[in-house]
């Protein structure tokens, strides 16, 4: 957008897409579970046992919790390729 004509500026900017893009998705999850759709990947669900009423019930429990570890560890590995 600025004219960086760089292909590590590219691929700085391309990991740093994903990380915003995946905390977007998990920051808006309470909001979008409150209309009963849940935007998450649902292999990492199903490894820990989670199904997507789980979120639309609001459960806080520990496979719940670990889904979203799972998935913000995701951007925070997309962030340490940008670093």
């Amino acid at each position: 957008i600025s004219g960086v004509r760089d292909i590590h500026a590219d691929h700085a900017a391309s990991h740093i897409g994903k990380a915003q893009g995946i905390v977007t998705c998990l920051r808006a999850t309470p909001y979008h579970c409150t209309r009963r759709k849940v935007f998450l990947p649902v292999d990492i669900c199903m490894l820990h046992g989670v199904s997507q009423e789980d979120f639309i019930r609001g459960k806080q429990e520990k496979n719940v919790r670990d889904v979203i570890y799972d998935i913000a560890s995701q951007a925070h590995i997309h962030l340490e390729h940008v670093r």
